[in-house]
């Protein structure tokens, strides 16, 4: 399958009578700015084709050539990218190194499901491109896939993997989500009491919090410095941003055990705090005093260090299902609220927020946080998650703030995937590959100018049920396939939009996937291996609201 198997669809795409084969004596000609997204392209394609795909040069026939281009760039934007394939070869234009990045992962599909492979499984085939022009560009500017590594912790070598898989997806956003009550996963090397004592639980829960399974082996892990260092210049390499998230003031139960004089000791013990072993809501959240702004200020520090401008504008802080009851009980928190003029606890959190914003503004960031920051009023230079529904990223983009969409009812990719029993541990509403499909990113209704705070979108994949790689792959994919459509091409409006065609090109896809060694959920319901019987989910019947 050529063109016509291309996920996500582009622009506009002609078949044309000249191929292009690859041989022994086909080389890579990459013009000044594209040195390594070519050397990425000859190391995958020499691997699954037995290729050298040696260096060219400029006027070299049979070559893959690889540059940016000021007309491109001026039509498509700098992650547009024309592509042309002849009997003389591959040309590759982009609107900058993005741009080529991208036009090099629609190659890799036109050379069909081996190319993903990390050695020949033929020796004697010949390696075909199907002659064609594609023009292509993104809908959106961010193209996300939020992953939580604190409820389950995925180790480096998964993370790398990741990102290769959004690559392959024309992804661009991977948000890391690192800090949450179960296990604090990032080296701070001012305070080694969050990774020392936050990174491990005595025990896990098994399936939905109702559940009464548990794992009782001691649970953890967490990134080195380095190990951070590698994923950013990993992802940074593939023109992949990372937006870490530290979780603040609420979902901070994990550190409050590391270090007790961050949580409210005024009204609990909370030496006697651990790290959170069940899921859902917990109480305890940040003391609103100066001490824990210092602390946090210095964690952010060191985050900043690891996670460069250049890769990183963005910096989460989470600030969702922060429960107010401590604060309300504790007269330090009450006599913060008078001192400051505050009319409420929901203008505390509020107060929190606009330090850290203010903070990472002096820094050249931009503070991003799940759509409950906007309750008690929110600074102007902060981003939404609008994670709720549309409603949060609506008031958002009305008001003049970015917002990136990722409703819970749509997009979150944890949610089942079909409404049948064998389904492991199911989570939320039923959604499938279609519904997926189907997700419009935009709400209708805004005006113009509020329409273009809609920075893009991200599917968001929340892991308490999901114990290793095997289960993260099941609920992901092939709905980020979907997704990945969704957030990158001019798609029909929701109704209008060509789901069978969709499924055509799936069956491309899931062998690139199937190369790939991504455990995804078959179209036929999940393999015997994939099923956990017996393990407590907690799903929810109906369709859901769209709020």
């Amino acid at each position: 399958m050529g063109i016509e198997g291309l996920i996500p669809a582009p622009l506009r795409a002609t078949n044309s009578t000249a191929g292009f084969v690859l041989d022994q004596d086909t080389v890579v000609v990459a013009q000044p700015g594209t040195e390594r997204i070519a050397r990425h392209l000859c190391g995958a394609l020499a691997a699954a084709t037995g290729l050298r795909l040696a260096p060219g040069k400029p006027g070299n026939g049979n070559a893959i050539r690889l540059r940016t281009d000021p007309e491109v760039a001026a039509e498509l934007g700098p992650e547009g990218y024309r592509l042309f394939v002849d009997g003389d070869g591959v040309t590759v234009l982009g609107g900058g190194a993005a741009g080529v990045q991208w036009g090099t992962q629609t190659l890799r599909q036109l050379l069909g499901p081996d190319a993903y492979r990390r050695a020949p499984v033929d020796p004697e085939r010949q390696w075909r491109v199907p002659g064609c022009t594609v023009e292509d560009r993104p809908r959106f500017s961010w193209r996300g896939l939020m992953l939580d590594v604190s409820r389950h912790f995925l180790p480096k070598d998964d993370i790398l993997r990741y990102l290769d898989l959004l690559a392959a997806h024309k992804l661009n956003v991977f948000h890391f989500h690192l800090t949450d009550d179960q296990g604090w996963r990032v080296e701070i090397k001012r305070f080694p009491k969050l990774t020392e004592i936050g990174s491990w639980r005595a025990r896990t829960k098994h399936g939905h919090r109702a559940s009464e399974l548990w794992d009782e082996t001691p649970y953890g892990g967490h990134y080195t410095q380095d190990d951070i260092r590698e994923i950013v210049a990993y992802a940074a390499e593939r023109h992949i941003r990372v937006v870490p998230e530290i979780d603040i003031p609420g979902h901070s139960q994990a550190a409050i055990s590391a270090y007790p004089e961050l949580g409210n000791t005024d009204v609990i013990d909370t030496t006697t705090l651990s790290v959170r072993d069940t899921w859902g809501v917990t109480p305890n959240v940040l003391a609103p005093t100066d001490h824990t702004l210092r602390f946090y200020e210095g964690v952010f520090e060191e985050i900043l260090a690891l996670f460069p401008a250049a890769t990183s504008p963005f910096i989460h802080i989470g600030g969702d299902e922060c429960p107010k009851d401590q604060w309300k009980a504790s007269p330090a928190a009450q006599a913060r609220i008078k001192e400051l003029g505050l009319a409420d606890e929901d203008e505390l959190q509020s107060w929190f927020i606009r330090h850290f914003d203010s903070w990472l503004t002096a820094r050249g960031r931009r503070l991003i946080g799940w759509d409950e920051i906007l309750e008690g009023g929110l600074a102007d230079g902060a981003a939404v998650s609008s994670w709720r529904g549309y409603t949060g990223g609506i008031a958002a983009a009305e008001a003049g703030h970015d917002v990136v969409m990722c409703p819970e009812q749509q997009v979150y990719l944890d949610h089942r995937q079909h409404g049948g029993p064998d389904e492991p541990m199911p989570i939320g509403y039923v959604r499938t590959l279609e519904d997926v499909y189907r997700f419009e990113p935009v709400p209708p209704g805004l005006t113009d100018e509020a329409a273009r705070h809609i920075l893009g979108t991200q599917a968001n994949v929340w892991t308490e049920v999901m114990q290793n790689r095997s289960r993260v792959d099941y609920q992901v994919f092939p709905r980020l396939a979907a997704f990945a459509e969704v957030a990158w091409s001019a798609l029909p409006a929701s109704a209008d939009r060509d789901f069978a065609d969709f499924e055509r090109r799936m069956t491309a896809h899931y062998a690139r996937l199937d190369a790939l060694g991504v455990d995804y959920r078959p179209p036929g319901g999940p393999l015997p291996w994939q099923k956990r019987p017996g393990v407590l989910g907690r799903p929810i019947e109906g369709v859901p609201p769209n709020v």
